[in-house]
């Protein structure tokens, strides 16, 4: 089997988006996250300056929440940790996107830029199997046989 720690950074690279939010609101707003090619044990989000999130966050960190439920890469989980804005040119040039660019005028420039880093503390997982053959499979087999189906695991994540 997989560590579960390992299999949680490789498919949340993969994730496309999730619900992330500060605890003490319970608010939560769509953002897409992106991890740094070294791998840091963060999860980082571009975002602008002026939003709700941004503008409660600051350097010092908060509580905070990220969920995703995606299907693509098999990874539903409820992740918390702490927030915080950070200001570092040569991270946001790292995770600089096409798909940021779509959401700021003057590019990686642009004075609304703004990095939002997440440390996670706990997080409960499941990972789905992404296969469709091996679901049809499973399903198959589990309707002839009576047995439950694999469909992955579960996992909760101290980090």
């Amino acid at each position: 089997m997989t560590d579960a720690k390992t299999d949680f950074w490789d498919r949340i690279d993969d994730v496309q988006a999730g619900m992330l939010g500060l605890t003490d609101n319970g608010k939560l707003v769509p953002m897409s996250p992106t991890l740094r090619k070294a791998r840091d044990g963060k999860i980082w989000f571009i975002a602008a300056d002026g939003t709700e999130l941004v503008d409660n966050t600051d350097s010092q960190g908060k509580p905070a929440r990220f969920v995703v439920a995606d299907a693509k890469s098999g990874l539903y989980a409820n992740i918390e940790g702490t927030l915080e804005l950070v200001q570092d040119a040569a991270i946001r040039d790292e995770l600089w996107s096409v798909v940021a660019s779509a959401w700021f005028e003057g590019g990686k420039q642009d004075d609304d830029v703004r990095l939002l880093c997440l440390t996670p503390t706990l997080a409960g997982c499941w990972f789905s199997t992404t296969n469709p053959l091996k679901f049809l499979y499973e399903i198959g087999k589990a309707n002839v046989t009576g047995a439950e189906p694999d469909q992955g695991y579960q996992a909760d994540l101290t980090f």
